[in-house]
């Protein structure tokens, strides 16, 4: 048996990368649930693991991994089970690019957006001071200014509109690419597919003057095809909030 543990908030996003891979390897592992409403991913105990304070992280034995994308390649280059990524040098290519796309320019937009709508929201309900403690306890200083922007409201609306404007522009791009060849960046399904899932499953819900039967229709073969994958079906039922039941919502939309 794998010497896995995974500190992971919800199936999505970033901490939903690793986790799917983990299901697609076959690869067993102990799951530990970072709360990051309650900022767990800074409490003495996690830092332990990741000075960084940023989820998520995973050990396998003595070893300690962190950024989703790169914990991604290391548990499909790490593991039996099926291959993630491609034989085809080129396919290859394109799965990186995607990824690098995703996660340096798309990824953080979707962010912005979603911590402007969901995230702040859910922790601006805790008092100011106790917020004000919260930040202090961040590590790094660049997510203090993120999470004081989310916890108050700061968002610009030319950042907002910037953000959503990126957003328009991925998703453009996506039903480009999957109007090719049946998922992103190969016509096998690889962690290009996890990665990008993990950030757009919502798309309907959440952007659904950008993405739709209509507009989008490659998109949203993909994603039901993604969604019906016995590893992604595994993997949301460990959410425990209203994340996942949104995931069901779509299901029956699509």
């Amino acid at each position: 048996m794998a010497d896995v543990t995974l500190y992971h908030w919800e199936p999505n996003a970033n901490s939903g990368k690793p986790m799917l891979a983990l299901m697609e390897k076959g690869v067993p592992f102990q799951s530990h649930y970072i709360n990051m409403l309650e900022f767990d991913q800074h409490k003495p105990e996690y830092l332990a693991i990741n000075p960084q304070g940023t989820i998520p992280a995973m050990t396998h034995g003595a070893r300690v991994l962190t950024e989703s994308t790169a914990i991604m390649e290391y548990v499909d280059e790490e593991f039996s089970g099926p291959e993630l990524m491609p034989a085809d040098a080129q396919d290859r290519w394109r799965i990186r690019w995607w990824m690098k796309f995703m996660d340096q320019w798309l990824g953080p937009s979707f962010s912005m957006i979603g911590w402007s709508t969901f995230v702040g929201p859910m922790v601006r309900q805790k008092p100011k001071e106790e917020l004000e403690a919260l930040i202090e306890r961040i590590p790094l200083p660049e997510r203090r200014r993120a999470w004081r922007k989310a916890m108050f409201g700061q968002f610009g609306e030319e950042e907002l509109a910037e953000s959503k404007r990126r957003v328009g522009f991925g998703i453009d791009r996506l039903e480009e690419e999957l109007g090719k060849r049946e998922y992103v960046g190969s016509d096998h399904y690889s962690l290009a597919d996890i990665n990008i899932f993990n950030s757009t499953y919502s798309l309907p819900l959440s952007h659904p003057h950008f993405a739709s039967k209509e507009r989008t229709p490659n998109i949203m073969r993909w994603l039901k095809t993604v969604y019906l994958r016995p590893a992604v079906q595994e993997t949301w039922k460990m959410g425990k909030t209203d994340l996942a039941h949104r995931y069901s919502l779509i299901m029956e939309d699509i």
